[in-house]
């Protein structure tokens, strides 16, 4: 059975490789949410400097990818929100099963963001624009769900993963 584990874990760096991916586009989205805001927090006060019409809009549909985006890295790292009250009162094979089924709960929420996020980004983001950049649909809009989605569910997979390798060979995954 370890010998299946030991095949099975060489497609981690995949997972590894989709972690710095996202990190990076938060980090690029975080560093495009500050640069457009202090120009335009400037140029309100500074002749010369631009306030775009489009700034807020820009900014508002960056954070929406940022926060759902982070939350998907935050199930790889095991930092989401999470009730540990009667951790240390249940034995270690139940609560890795019962960490097991909240994953796989997840894991339908994942699809479901995928699934419902992708036909609302289709159906309302292609029925308006953004108000002060007309040539851009609000499909941007509406993105950020299902991209997250599809990061919850590889991060999910991996975390089902570890929780069932835990499980049966009894060690830390």
């Amino acid at each position: 059975m370890k010998a299946v584990f030991n095949t099975v874990d060489k497609i981690k760096p995949f997972f590894d490789y989709v972690d710095k991916l996202v990190l990076f586009i938060c980090k690029i989205l975080l560093i495009t949410d500050i640069v457009i805001t202090a120009m335009a927090v400037t140029g309100r006060y500074v002749s010369f400097v631009p306030d775009p019409a489009w700034s807020e809009e820009v900014v508002l549909s960056c954070m929406a990818y940022m926060a759902v985006l982070s939350a998907a890295l935050a199930i790889r790292r095991n930092s989401h929100i999470r009730m540990t009250a009667f951790d240390r009162y249940l034995p270690p094979k139940v609560l890795v099963a019962l960490d097991l089924l909240a994953d796989i709960a997840i894991l339908a929420l994942g699809f479901v963001m995928i699934v419902v996020g992708w036909s609302y980004a289709q159906r309302l983001g292609s029925r308006g624009f953004y108000v002060s950049m007309p040539s851009l649909s609000r499909f941007w809009m509406y993105f950020p769900v299902p991209l997250a989605g599809v990061a919850m569910v590889i991060f999910e997979l991996e975390m089902i993963y570890n929780r069932i390798k835990k499980l049966v060979l009894g060690e830390e995954a």
